[in-house]
This record gives structure tokens, sequence and C-alpha cells, in this order.
């Protein structure tokens, strides 16, 4: 397994494992209805890739199984915290296999070069990925509420006070 730095030509790939990855992690956490209106349109990735750093997780045949995405907190609600983890997403197929712990590791280093040694991360309460989470370290910091297509789930925000620990 390979882990990069997404490039344009990556956009739609990651925009496929984005809905895929959606569509197994929250069947009966999200209304199917919802999940049947993502597209693979890859417009929404390509700007995203312009404006911040996107990691990829490749297979060995140059697949892209995952991605991840982190920088700066957004909320501004954590004040102890200056970084957030956005997103690790993989294809159901590939989670369990270390993945995610090389795709957070990336995000970590960004952050490290940033100068960033503090991290949030907002998750589904539902989601299993929560467990994950708490694996790495993460302490839950806060319960709260995301509306996600008009529904408001139940979410979990847990943090990093000193992410300096991770070797860079």
């Amino acid at each position: 397994m390979k882990i990069r730095k997404a490039n344009i030509d990556d956009a739609a790939s990651i925009a496929k494992v984005h809905v895929d990855s959606w569509k197994s992690t929250y069947v009966g956490i999200l209304p199917e209805a919802f999940l049947q209106t993502l597209t693979y349109e890859p417009k929404r990735w390509q700007e995203n890739i312009r404006k911040q750093t996107i990691y990829i997780a490749e297979d060995q045949s140059g697949h892209i199984v995952g991605f991840a995405i982190g920088g700066k907190e957004r909320t501004g609600n954590y004040s102890e915290y200056e970084g957030e983890l956005y997103a690790i997403y993989l294809l159901e197929e590939h989670q369990g296999n270390g993945i995610g712990k090389r795709l957070f590791q990336a995000v970590v280093n960004q952050l490290h070069q940033k100068r960033i040694n503090s991290m949030v991360v907002c998750v589904l309460a539902e989601n299993k990925a929560a467990y994950f989470y708490e694996a790495m370290g993460g302490k839950l910091i806060h319960r709260t509420q995301l509306n996600i297509g008009g529904h408001e789930l139940p979410t979990l925000v847990y943090g990093w006070k000193d992410i300096a620990f991770y070797p860079l």
C-alpha cells in the first residue's frame, strides 16, 4: 500500500471512494434515500485538491482505496485544539488492514509541519470508526449533533491534546 498526496487526476477515484464508503458505512445510520443522492461527480474533489492536501492510499495495482484530509480546526469551538482531522474514508474491503492508521499518520505529519500539535475529529456516534479514533488515542471531549441531509445525528468529538508522540 502506498500513501501519497493526491493530484488533480485522482479526483474521480476519490469521489468514488467517498461515495462508496458512505454507502457502506452509513447504511442504517443515514436514510437510504439520502445515500442514493450521492454522486461520483469529481468537480468537488478537483476543487478540494486545489485548496488543500489530500492523502490517498493506493493498492499494488494503483487503485485508490482510501483518503484522508486534515488542517486547522474549522469550528472555533475547541480552542484547546489547533488542528482537525476532517475525514478518513476507506473502501469497506480495505478496512481493518492498517491503512487508516497510515492515513491518520500522514495527516498528523502534515499538522506537525504546520507546527500544529493538537487536533480533533468529529464522527457520527453510530459509526464504528469511533473505536478507531479511541484506539488511536483520541479522548471523547464533546457530544453534539450534526445535520446531514436535513437529519440531526448524534456526533462524538475526539481530541488529541498532544499529537507530538506520533513519529514523523
